[in-house]
């Protein structure tokens, strides 16, 4: 009998020898546990292959280019302090012909290369025509652009290329170089008033009433739309 047997336990249950019984691993915990180290191992080769797609799809790019951006703003700004990027001026042209291109430069712009301010109401001559069967229409709008500081010129029925042809407030005309200062400025009493370039000559501007008006802009709209016009909001910069 071993000594590790009790004496009391003899028979078939009897351990013989001196060696320990060997005892069988788990095969389901087997299973198990190489089941979970596969899983493992899929996820860390999903993470890898996800950081590779997005070095490849642009993310290296998107920083560039916002890099790029800001280099671009610094680059500006260094230019525009330095003088740099600005157009060269073209060389002053001699005899009648340049003084009159430096002369008609000089009324576009102002000092220091700004450019000219708008006309105030009291310098812009209106001719005031009536294009509807309504009497006494083309008066009573010129009476109140008077009192708005216009200078009124000829009020008259209006010619026959535009006389009961005009079907939506009215037409504002003008020459081609009152389209950004006279007409700009007429325009703000009736914003709905379709403006147009004509060829002619002198900087007087002509509005011709349609069956569409309905009266000028209110005095408030009419003031807050010059503001505006005059002092332009400026545009908000992408840099930062």
């Amino acid at each position: 009998m071993s000594m590790l047997t009790p004496p009391e336990m003899g028979g078939p249950y009897r351990i013989k020898g001196t060696k320990y019984p060997r005892m069988r691993r788990n095969r389901r915990r087997r299973k198990v546990l190489a089941v979970i180290g596969a899983v493992l191992a899929v996820a860390v080769v999903g993470v890898g292959t996800l950081q590779l797609v997005d070095v490849f799809a642009g993310g290296d790019e998107e920083k560039s280019v916002q890099a790029g951006k800001s280099e671009d703003c610094r680059a500006g700004n260094a230019g525009a302090k330095s003088g740099e990027g600005r157009t060269p001026e073209a060389p002053e042209k001699t005899g009648k012909a340049g003084k009159a291109g430096k002369a008609g430069e000089a009324g576009k712009r102002g000092k220091a290369g700004r450019p000219a301010e708008l006309p105030a109401p009291a310098r812009v001559e209106v001719n005031v025509l009536n294009a509807t069967t309504r009497t006494g229409l083309a008066q009573k709008t010129a009476d109140e652009l008077e009192k708005r500081g216009f200078t009124i010129g000829k009020v008259a029925n209006a010619p026959a290329e535009y006389d009961k042809k005009v079907s939506g407030p009215g037409v504002l005309l003008g020459a081609p170089g009152t389209v950004d200062g006279e007409l700009k400025v007429l325009g703000t009493q009736l914003a709905e008033a379709e403006a147009k370039a004509v060829e002619r000559k002198g900087a007087v501007v002509d509005l011709i009433i349609g069956d569409g008006f309905r009266g000028l802009a209110k005095p408030a709209e009419a003031k807050a739309a010059l503001k505006a016009l005059a002092e332009p909001s400026p545009k908000p910069s992408t840099c930062r």
